[in-house]
């Protein structure tokens, strides 16, 4: 299993619902990678190379406070994994440029980063890259949010003609049996989170740091307060009219994070009567259900404040990534040797 997170900032509750909650269960019984796709955050912010770094270091410790457990999982560099832009640049020969360019994920950020035509040549090369960050471990599944799906379907398209074109793999083939076919690679599936997309607290918008509209992960009791008191209901009413819990961003949050589900159908019936429920009691409940969930995560980041976490976290990183070669470098000898690229081990040129 593979899936990961390009170093932007802090992770926020939409990362949580739609993406690491599933990382927390699927450690459980399978092989992890959980990539630090650095070498992607380059695409927009090179000149920013010294924030990467540091929000590289702020991703891992929001994914250990989570509860991600090293000794299971493998957090991984990208840069330090060689295989990885090799089988990019594999990759880019089977993928036509207009293919890339039509992946709605690659528009949205174009639109939403306001880059124009000015991006550099990298940034819809990232969209490749990610297939090869994905294929190098050969996972059979991938947790993403729904708005990576896209980015997943074009890594299940490069699998599969890879595999038709070096690896003599009938087209026909279902995915599930192109590995036993002979591909190289599995057909991988996406993992959707139990929440595809989260609103953020302007009410509107996807959650987003761009956006200023997250509540992060490492948020205090307090912030969390202020973020989720300010939230726009998406209607104006008076408290004692009834209103529609559909149209109620706050509701979305209750339904997501408060617990009791019979609690939650009883405060939207209520809501819908005008039964003295305003938007502000709903809030109380919503901030205590997520300040409930984020308080064990702020409690294990504490460990990893100050220069001794970063130092600790830095070692996490480099025993994941030593761990993550040894798959990646079989993946790149398997690739290298269906596409007639193998004269000889790697090891006999390296010195």
């Amino acid at each position: 299993m593979l899936t990961g997170d390009t170093p932007t900032g802090r992770l926020h509750l939409g990362h949580y619902v739609g993406s690491i909650e599933n990382r927390l269960k699927v450690q459980e019984g399978y092989e992890c990678y959980f990539l630090l796709a650095n070498m992607h955050a380059f695409t927009t912010r090179a000149e920013q190379y010294e924030q990467i770094r540091e929000d590289t270091i702020e991703i891992v410790k929001d994914w250990l406070a989570c509860g991600i457990d090293p000794e299971r999982s493998a957090v991984v560099l990208q840069t330090e994994v060689p295989a990885i832009a090799e089988l990019t640049w594999f990759f880019a020969m089977l993928v036509p440029f207009n293919r890339v360019m039509r992946n709605p994920t690659l528009k949205t950020e174009i639109e939403s980063k306001g880059l124009g035509d000015q991006y550099p040549f990298g940034f819809p090369m990232y969209a490749v890259g990610q297939c090869a960050d994905i294929l190098a471990f050969r996972p059979a599944y991938i947790p993403v949010g729904v708005d990576q799906v896209p980015h997943i379907e074009m890594c299940r398209e490069v699998a599969r003609r890879f595999d038709q074109v070096f690896c003599g793999v009938d087209p026909k083939t279902e995915d599930a049996d192109y590995a036993g076919a002979g591909g190289v690679f599995p057909i991988p599936e996406a993992l959707i989170g139990k929440v595809g997309r989260l609103v953020g607290t302007d009410g509107e918008q996807k959650m987003s740091k761009s956006l200023n509209n997250a509540i992060y992960l490492s948020d205090t009791a307090k912030q969390v307060k202020k973020k989720i008191g300010a939230m726009y209901p998406g209607q104006s009413r008076d408290p004692d009219q009834p209103g529609d819990p559909e149209i109620n961003p706050v509701f979305e949050y209750a339904e997501i994070f408060i617990k009791d589900e019979g609690f939650v159908n009883e405060l939207k019936e209520r809501y819908r009567k005008g039964d003295n429920l305003g938007d502000g009691h709903v809030k109380v409940h919503v901030i205590e259900a997520v300040n409930e969930l984020l308080e064990p995560i702020r409690e294990r980041r504490a460990r990893y404040e100050g220069a001794a976490g970063d130092k600790e976290v830095i070692e996490i990183i480099r025993e994941g990534t030593k761990r993550a070669n040894v798959i990646a470098e079989e993946t790149l000898a398997m690739a290298k040797e269906a596409m007639g690229l193998r004269f000889f081990d790697r090891e006999d040129v390296l010195g």
